[in-house]
C-alpha cells in the first residue's frame, strides 16, 4: 500500500531530478511517468490534488467524435487508441457504457453509423464492442424516455467512463510507489533559473511557513495556471508563452428516480454542440457548456442561470413525460479548459491538442490536451526532459497498473463486493469505482456505515493514504458524495468531521470551520448567478 505523504523535509533535503507544479491529470501523468523512469520527482499543488480542472470534467474517457467532423484524425485516433491504455492500467476507473446518440431520420442514423464506424477502426475497438442500431421497438425497451416521435433512431457505441479526481488520486500513488515526493497545499511562489538548477520559492498553504527547494527541470503542468506560474520567474527570462483561451464547461446533476435513464445519451443542444446525460449513483449529471471565460482562472468557476437553462432546456427537448426546472437541480460544477489559444474561432470550434513549450531550457510548460491523453502527453513531455537532463526516460512497462487496478474482471468485483459486504449493486458499484481491487483493503472486516453506502473506514483511508486535509478535499474529491449521492452530503460530513478530527487533531473551533466551509460550498453549488 502506498500512501501520498507531504515530505516538506525531503524538498529542503534534496535536488530533485524533475519538480512538477500542479497536482491534477497532467501533472500527476508526468510524476508517474519520471518515477517510473527513475528520476527523482517532486510534485507540488497550491490546492488539493485534483481540486481545479481535473476533478470537474464530464468524466469520459473518449476520443472525442465530434473531432472528426474537425477533420482532426490524428487526435481522435490518440484518444480512441487510448482508451484501451488506460483500461489495462485502472479497469475499475474506466467502465464501458452504452453511448446512445439519437437520430431524427434513418439517413441521419446511417450518417451517425458511418462517423461512429470510422472513430471505431481508428480505435481499434474489438468486434464484441462495436456499435449497435436502435429503433423505435429497440429504444422503448432500453431507453423508454427518449422523444421516439422526434428521434425514432438511435446509434449506440461503447464510451468509457471514468472518475476524473480518483483517476488524478491512483495515478499519484503510482508516482509514489516508484518514489514521487507529492505535496498537496504547497505554493510555488516564485522561482529563478540557473544554469544547472532551478530554485522554487515555496510556501506551506496550511501553516504559512515558507522555504526553498531545488530541481534540474521544473514541468509546469498547473493547467489555466500555466501562464500565471510562468509569471512568478525571478529573472525576467522566461518568454511569453502562446495565450491560453479558457474555456468553461458547466455540469448539473438531477435526481435519477426524476430522469431513469439507462445509459448514457448524447443529446445535440440548440446551438449544435454535443451535451451528456450521464446516469451515476443517485444522479444523471448532464453537461457541458464550452463558453469562453475573462478575468482569469478560479478554481471554482460560477454557474450561471443561463449556463443551466441552456442545459435543461437540451434535456427537455429530448425526453418525454418530464418537464425539468432549475428547482430540480441538485448539484452543479464547472471545469476550466486551458486551450491554446487559435485566433478566429469559438472555444467550441478549438483543438484540445496540447502543446509544449520550453524557455529557459531547464523550465518546460505543457498545456491544453484532455483527460483521455494524460498519460501520452506524460511521454511526451518526459522526452523533453530526458534530452536536459541526458538520461534514457523509456518506460519498460508503461501501462503498469495504477493501485486498485489489479483485477480487470470489474463485474466479478462487483459482485465480490456485494457478497462480502452485504450490499447491493449501487453501493457496491460505488465502492469498485473508487477503490477497484483495494475495497477489502480500505474497508477491512466490519466497515462502520456513515451515510447510506458511505462508511468510516473510506474517511480514515482518504486522511491516512490520499491525502485529503480538508472536508472538502474528503467529502467532495475522496469520496465523491455531493455530485453523485447528494442526498448523503451532510450526514456524511458530519460523520467525516469526527472522524478528521480525531486523526489530525482539530479542536471545536476547526471543526466548526470545516463544517462552515463545505456547507457554503454545497450551498453555492445550488446558487447560479444572473451573469
Amino acid at each position: 500500500m502506498t500512501s501520498l505523504c507531504r515530505d516538506i523535509a525531503a524538498i529542503r533535503n534534496q535536488t530533485f531530478d524533475v519538480a512538477v507544479i500542479g497536482g491534477g491529470i497532467t501533472g500527476a501523468g508526468v510524476a508517474r511517468h519520471a518515477a517510473l523512469a527513475g528520476l527523482s520527482t517532486l510534485v507540488v499543488e497550491a490546492a488539493d490534488f485534483a481540486s481545479g480542472t481535473s476533478s470537474r470534467s464530464t468524466k469520459l474517457i473518449h476520443g472525442g467524435l465530434r473531432y472528426l467532423a474537425m477533420g482532426d484524425f490524428a487526435l481522435v485516433r490518440e484518444g480512441a487508441l487510448e482508451r484501451k491504455s488506460l483500461k489495462k492500467m485502472a479497469p475499475h476507473l474506466t467502465q464501458p457504457q452504452w453511448m446512445v446518440v439519437p437520430a431524427t431520420s434513418w439517413m441521419g442514423m446511417m450518417k451517425l453509423r458511418l462517423g461512429i464506424s470510422v472513430y471505431e477502426l481508428l480505435g481499434a475497438v474489438d468486434p464484441t464492442e462495436r456499435h449497435q442500431n436502435w429503433q423505435s421497438p429497440e429504444l422503448e425497451q432500453r431507453e423508454p424516455l427518449l422523444d421516439r416521435r422526434r428521434y425514432p433512431y438511435a446509434c449506440t457505441y461503447r464510451e468509457y467512463l471514468t472518475d476524473d479526481a480518483r483517476l488524478v488520486i491512483a495515478t499519484l500513488r503510482g508516482a509514489a510507489a516508484a518514489g514521487a515526493v507529492t505535496c498537496n497545499y504547497t505554493r510555488l511562489t516564485g522561482f529563478e533559473a540557473g544554469e544547472d538548477d532551478v530554485t522554487l520559492a515555496l510556501q506551506d498553504m496550511l501553516t504559512g511557513e515558507r522555504y526553498t527547494g531545488r530541481a534540474r527541470v521544473v514541468v509546469n503542468a498547473a493547467g489555466p495556471w500555466v501562464e500565471s506560474v510562468l509569471g512568478l520567474g525571478r529573472d525576467g527570462t522566461v518568454a511569453k508563452p502562446p495565450r491560453l483561451h479558457l474555456s468553461k464547461g458547466v455540469h448539473i446533476a438531477l435526481p435519477r428516480e426524476q430522469l431513469p435513464l439507462n445509459n448514457m445519451v448524447m443529446m445535440t443542444a440548440g446551438d449544435r454542440r454535443p451535451v451528456f446525460a450521464i446516469p451515476r449513483g443517485q444522479v444523471v449529471y448532464v453537461g457541458t457548456t464550452d463558453t469562453s471565460v475573462t478575468g482569469g482562472p478560479g478554481y471554482w468557476p460560477e454557474v450561471t442561470a443561463a449556463d443551466v437553462a441552456y442545459l435543461l432546456a437540451t434535456v427537455n427537448d429530448h425526453f418525454t413525460g418530464v418537464v425539468i426546472t432549475p428547482e430540480d437541480v441538485v448539484g452543479s460544477w464547472a471545469g476550466l479548459r486551458p486551450l491554446v489559444n487559435q485566433a478566429g474561432r469559438a472555444p467550441k470550434e478549438m483543438s484540445r491538442r496540447d502543446e509544449i513549450w520550453q524557455d529557459p531550457a531547464r523550465f518546460i510548460s505543457i498545456a491544453g490536451g484532455k483527460l483521455t491523453g494524460y498519460r501520452k502527453m506524460a511521454e511526451q513531455v518526459l522526452t523533453r526532459v530526458g534530452k536536459v537532463l541526458h538520461r534514457d526516460v523509456t518506460l519498460t512497462d508503461p501501462l503498469t497498473r495504477l493501485p486498485g487496478g489489479d483485477e480487470p474482471d470489474t463485474g466479478a468485483l462487483v459482485r465480490r463486493i456485494g457478497e462480502r459486504y452485504g450490499q447491493g449493486e449501487r453501493v457496491s458499484l460505488r465502492l469498485m469505482r473508487l477503490y477497484g481491487s483495494e475495497v477489502e483493503t480500505v474497508l477491512g472486516e466490519s466497515p462502520v456505515p456513515i451515510a447510506g453506502g458511505v462508511f468510516a473506514e473510506e474517511v480514515r483511508w482518504a486522511v491516512l493514504t490520499e491525502s485529503a486535509l480538508t472536508l472538502e478535499d474528503t467529502v467532495y474529491r475522496r469520496l465523491r458524495v455531493p455530485w453523485f449521492r447528494p442526498g448523503e452530503s451532510q450526514t456524511a460530513a458530519l460523520a467525516s468531521v469526527d472522524i478528521m478530527a480525531e486523526l489530525l487533531g482539530w479542536d471545536g473551533a476547526r471543526k466548526d470551520q470545516e463544517l462552515r466551509t463545505l456547507r457554503d460550498r454545497l450551498r453555492d453549488d445550488l446558487v447560479f448567478s444572473a451573469a
